[in-house]
């Protein structure tokens, strides 16, 4: 899944530049696989929002991912794999086959954000629209190909999925989804 737009993607590891890569983890795992990385001496970032929390008697400031399911490494080609061997780690963000290096001006814009107090900040993965063509990027329907019907409240689409000549019409959440171009 694609989280940012970038002029020219660079699709590959490289030896001895370390670049920027978006890694999925499992839901409600991004704080565990960050420590995870670290004791292996990767750098990672983990945007952070704070959220104060109200209890019957007590208020409480938490920190919540901004991206939910997803941290950031820089990485060289010779820290690829013990990422992908990372407890909880899902693998890495990619377009097609290839890894999409992710440029350090967006990481230093999500970066600002998350540094300035008082800023609600709402991720919304994407932007479709009808007629779009996608690929469902998670779940137990990866890799299947289709186009974008119409939309469904803020992150909700309907899409119509081509297979074996006939139209299967699912309703399927915008963070499962990949724009194809």
């Amino acid at each position: 899944m694609s989280l940012f737009k970038t002029d020219k993607p660079v699709n590959d590891l490289h030896s001895s530049e370390a670049r920027w890569f978006a890694v999925q983890t499992r839901s409600k795992s991004e704080k565990f696989v960050k420590r995870m990385l670290e004791k292996k001496e990767v750098e990672v970032y983990l945007p952070l929002q704070k959220w104060v929390r109200q209890y019957q008697r007590s208020r409480r400031v938490v920190e919540k991912p901004l991206i939910n399911c997803y941290v950031f490494v820089q990485i060289t080609q010779q820290q690829y794999v013990p990422v992908l061997e990372t407890e909880n780690v899902l693998g890495f963000v990619k377009l097609g086959r290839d890894l999409i290096a992710i440029p350090d001006r967006d990481l230093l814009t999500i970066r600002r954000i998350t540094l300035e107090d008082g800023l609600e900040v709402e991720v919304v993965p994407g932007c479709f629209e009808s007629g779009d063509q996608v690929e469902i990027a998670a779940g137990a329907l990866t890799g299947l190909r289709g186009q974008i019907i119409k939309q469904e409240g803020k992150r909700k689409f309907q899409v119509e999925l081509a297979s074996l000549s006939m139209s299967l019409l699912i309703s399927i959440d915008a963070s499962m989804l990949v724009k194809r171009v």
